[in-house]
């Protein structure tokens, strides 16, 4: 996704929603430094006048949109959110509506290609352990829904209470994996995600064959 077209976060995630198509590129440029920073010192090191520094700002343009530094990753996870989103559309397409096999590895192929190819992903994805580091506490609430309502979409069917259960059960369970699997190998262990992939059709099988 190119720095163009990459989503903003959410008003709710900023001190200031920029107006102007000037300010809303400088926001992107903090969100790319935060995450370029993220990737080469970690949650620890990171400052904001590091970030402003590495994009090329005056301090004050960051504390224009964030109070803080936590308020700066938060932000950084809502876009990773919403650019997952994008990519999770975008490919549907590519799928047979029947086929929820395939989105469903369209939903995990593209989180893998995220946590091996975006800035900052890797330690932040949807912020469900900042600060970085801190115990898991599982996956981000906002994921599932997203997810439901994405999948729900594809199929042409209802999000019910059943559907939305169970792909709460299965990010939560898909997140410890591939959790573990970044552990094992820097790049993702492949027979780790590959159990994780059976693991995710064997289940949600009961529920969405002969949807």
């Amino acid at each position: 996704m190119s720095q163009a077209r990459r989503p903003l976060p959410d008003a709710a995630h900023l001190r200031r929603v920029p107006v102007q198509q000037r300010s809303a590129d400088r926001l992107a440029r903090i969100l790319d430094a935060c995450a370029e920073v993220l990737d080469e010192a970690g949650y620890e090191e990171l400052s904001t006048r590091a970030v402003a520094a590495r994009a090329g700002v005056p301090i004050g343009s960051v504390y224009r949109f964030f109070g803080n530094k936590r308020a700066l990753v938060d932000a950084l996870a809502r876009r990773n959110l919403d650019g997952y989103a994008e990519r999770i559309a975008a490919r549907l397409p590519e799928v047979r509506a029947d086929d929820w096999r395939g989105a469903v590895d369209v939903v995990l192929d593209e989180y893998l290609a995220m946590k091996r190819s975006v800035p900052g992903f890797a330690l932040v994805d949807f912020g469900a352990q900042l600060p970085v580091g801190t115990p898991a506490a599982g996956a981000d609430p906002d994921v599932p829904g997203r997810l439901a309502d994405l999948l729900a979409g594809h199929l042409g069917r209802a999000v019910d209470e059943e559907l939305r259960r169970a792909v709460l059960v299965s990010v939560e369970a898909a997140d410890a994996l591939l959790q573990l699997a970044f552990r094992v190998r820097p790049s993702g262990d492949e027979k780790i995600v590959t159990e994780t992939r059976e693991l995710l059709r064997a289940y949600l099988a009961r529920i969405l064959d002969g949807a």
